[in-house]
């Protein structure tokens, strides 16, 4: 298979994370500003200059399964360093979506559990239910009782709460988050039809 070759469709991968980032990856030129400023960076298998040079040929599979994506701490210090004015963190918060609709949570299924976690409460209550948000994390990772000891000391001392509170917001946080999915469906439905068609070759042409 030929670099850059992977499609989803009639996008590349690369004009797949632009639709759905709004970021051009294509502007990275490698100067590696944005791995030498990421504190995370000593965790991650691939760095972030590494994420957007392989988004750029097109390797979706090694970027949506790799660990990088989930260990972003979307501190955005490669944002502001980038001289190109790329906004990797943005980008990584769509690789992320794009991983979890791919089923590609393996590489770090507690972060990708805690990351669904925090979205469904906050789209269920307009806030994070924090008490329910752990003990679900908890049962997701096969550790019920993990962390169990500190429940009752944090909420003697008001930090969490057994009751699920619901933000006077909530219907519109909701439609924030309604309104952010059909705006990248309105995006990546363009991009896909002003993606250059792919032509078959000619019936007993050379490839």
């Amino acid at each position: 298979m030929k670099l850059g070759s992977q499609k989803r469709g009639r996008l590349t991968f690369q004009e797949e994370v632009e639709a759905r980032s709004g970021i051009n990856p294509a502007r990275c030129y490698q100067c590696g500003k944005c791995t030498a400023g990421c504190p995370m960076t000593f965790a991650m298998d691939l760095d972030p200059a590494r994420v957007m040079r392989l988004v750029q040929l097109g390797q979706r599979d090694q970027v949506l399964q790799s660990h990088t994506i989930w260990l972003c701490a979307s501190c955005e210090t490669c944002t502001t360093r980038c001289p190109q004015e790329v906004d990797t963190a943005r980008v990584m918060d769509a690789l992320r979506i794009l991983a979890r609709e791919a089923g590609f949570t393996q590489a770090e299924k507690g972060i990708a559990y805690a990351n669904q976690g925090l979205l469904s409460s906050v789209r269920g209550r307009g806030r994070v239910h924090e008490t329910m948000m752990v003990m679900l994390q908890n049962l997701r990772t096969l550790h019920p009782f993990r962390d169990a000891e500190k429940g009752p000391t944090m909420m003697l001392k008001g930090k969490i709460s057994p009751f699920a509170h619901r933000s006077g917001r909530a219907d519109q946080v909701r439609r924030l988050f309604e309104n952010v999915e059909r705006i990248e469906a309105q995006r990546a439905a363009s991009a896909q039809k002003s993606a250059p068609e792919e032509h078959a070759p000619a019936a007993g042409g050379n490839e």
